[in-house]
């Protein structure tokens, strides 16, 4: 008998009530945490669209108000920023310590931030900044040692960022790897110029994006904060048949330094760029507020960036984009020199004509031009710049581009309903937004152009509305437009396109029809499906 009266066994059993009335307690506290924290990411995320809806995010100067966290200070799952949890078992024994931390991402899911909240503390970036230390590095990655300190929304690699996710979900990546960039620094010297430090001029790349490892190195080592570049600049040789062809012709004349050999070789420098995008720029280039931009991307993206809504404090998105590649033949240097010549081709990629040959439009043709008179300038002591945009079907990809090839093929295929053929899949014309593009040209330091290598209007005139004067456009030579090609380019020139040559007339138009092809009978494709 226990010295107060009570049996072993009653005691025992006391204990036992006593324990599962513990576990019922902690259950249901769970439960209710669990709820709280639902109802206040949805109270948050209400607090964020209404941000918007009132304007707030309109001015590109102006930080959205701080959203305060609700505290709770006695939780049985406590969730961190960085997506750990640290759980407390109700049927474990009571400890002082707290459990270890779980290595990797668990069960909880964290949809999105908000200024303010418990663990978030984004490194200060003022984009324009003419100071590295002032403006400071564009901060992105969700590593353990960043997720807290990011800047900015989305990821790195551009429209490659899904391969990165699918990489650390099948654990072939870790995303704690940190970068070695022993021995990548750029392989030429380009700028600083003035035009980095204007938030005007630069809107759509990261300016500091090629020496962000190496500016921001202490950051890097002492905080262990993960900063990638965003530009990679290289030298590199181009060979290609066409470029054999014009020095047998005589165009080009080996010189050993641009043009290598009688092959037709060139050296080049190579600079590759990912989109870096700071939204008050974006919204103003496009004459819209910023909040009907960031709420536009949320929404057309299915909403795969809520940060766009509850982030009004960041202001740099890493857009899943495809980015550009600068071509430079001759001296990097020259290309600020406003007393020296300079050639530029830009060109939005066409894989089907670029790479495989297709002679339905005028791409490769005018990109090879382009490529030789880049050459020629810079042999001439200029310098000659081709840059590739990754718009692939004027930015309506690839998948639409050959449905309007099928229209077009089945109908009449004339020039006169060139665009239309577009619109009726696409709804639009074009979505290459040039209004974008003459960024990278400030960052080269290109202050004027002699000769623009190219007939289209929406290019001139976004160069020129940026302040960069162009001297001269030059078409592409007649004789290297392909047959099937003048479907495209009579349609072009008509609605707007440059030509030393005569426009034709909507009825002139009607008579220039694309070659024939012999058809499927689509009738038994579909059959074959139906006797499945």
């Amino acid at each position: 008998m226990a010295s107060n009266g009570t049996s072993p066994g009653n005691t025992h059993a006391l204990l036992l009530e006593i324990l599962a009335s513990i576990k019922s307690l902690r259950q249901d506290h769970a439960g209710l945490s669990s709820t709280v924290d639902a109802i206040e990411g949805r109270v948050n995320t209400l607090a964020g669209v209404k941000q918007l809806k009132d304007g707030l995010a309109r001015d590109a100067n102006l930080a959205s108000p701080t959203i305060p966290p609700m505290v709770r200070r006695s939780r049985e799952s406590i969730t961190s920023l960085d997506g750990e949890s640290k759980d407390v078992d109700p049927d474990a024994p009571l400890s002082s310590s707290p459990p270890p931390r779980r290595p990797s991402t668990t069960s909880k899911i964290i949809l999105t931030s908000y200024p303010g909240q418990s663990g978030v503390d984004p490194i200060p970036l003022k984009w324009g900044a003419s100071d590295p230390k002032e403006r400071g590095p564009v901060v992105v990655n969700r590593g353990s040692t960043t997720i807290r300190k990011r800047n900015a929304v989305g990821a790195h690699g551009g429209s490659y960022a899904i391969y990165y996710a699918l990489a650390v979900g099948s654990q072939q990546l870790n995303t704690d790897h940190i970068p070695d960039f022993t021995n990548t620094e750029p392989a030429a010297n380009i700028g600083p110029f003035p035009t980095w430090g204007d938030p005007k001029k630069i809107v759509a790349m990261d300016p500091l994006g090629h020496l962000a490892p190496w500016l921001f190195k202490d950051m890097i080592q002492k905080d262990h904060v993960d900063i990638r570049p965003t530009i990679a600049v290289t030298r590199a040789h181009m060979l290609l048949p066409e470029l054999k062809e014009s020095v047998v012709a005589g165009r080009l004349i080996p010189d050993g330094t641009i043009c290598l050999n009688d092959q037709g070789e060139l050296a080049v420098t190579k600079v590759a760029v990912e989109p870096v995008w700071y939204l008050p720029g974006i919204a103003e280039r496009f004459n819209i507020d910023e909040g009907t931009l960031r709420r536009s991307l949320f929404e057309n993206t299915g909403g795969s960036y809520p940060e766009l809504i509850t982030r009004g404090d960041i202001k740099v998105f890493l857009p899943p984009i495809g980015g550009l590649t600068v071509y430079i033949f001759g001296d990097p240097a020259k290309m600020s020199d406003e007393k020296l010549s300079l050639a530029l081709r830009v060109h939005d990629e066409c894989n089907g004509s670029d790479v495989f040959g297709s002679d339905i439009c005028t791409c490769r043709p005018y990109l090879i031009f382009g490529i030789e008179e880049a050459v020629k300038e810079a042999q001439k002591g200029g310098s000659g710049v081709v840059i590739y945009f990754r718009k692939e079907g004027r930015a309506l990809g690839e998948v639409t581009k050959y449905l309007v090839y099928n229209a077009r093929k089945r109908g009449s295929d004339k020039a006169s309903e060139y665009f239309k053929r577009t619109e009726n899949i696409a709804g639009v014309k074009d979505m290459r937004f040039q209004s974008l593009m003459p960024d990278i040209l400030h960052w080269l330091g290109i202050k004027k152009i002699d000769r623009m290598l190219s007939m289209s209007d929406m290019k001139h005139d976004a160069i020129v509305e940026q302040g960069i004067p162009i001297l001269e456009r030059v078409p592409i030579p007649e004789h290297l437009i392909p047959e099937d090609g003048k479907v495209e380019i009579d349609a072009k020139v008509h609605a707007g396109y440059f030509t030393t040559g005569r426009v034709m007339t909507l009825e002139e138009l009607g008579s220039v029809q694309g070659r024939p092809w012999e058809d499927v009978d689509v009738s038994h494709l579909l059959k074959g499906f139906e006797e499945m």
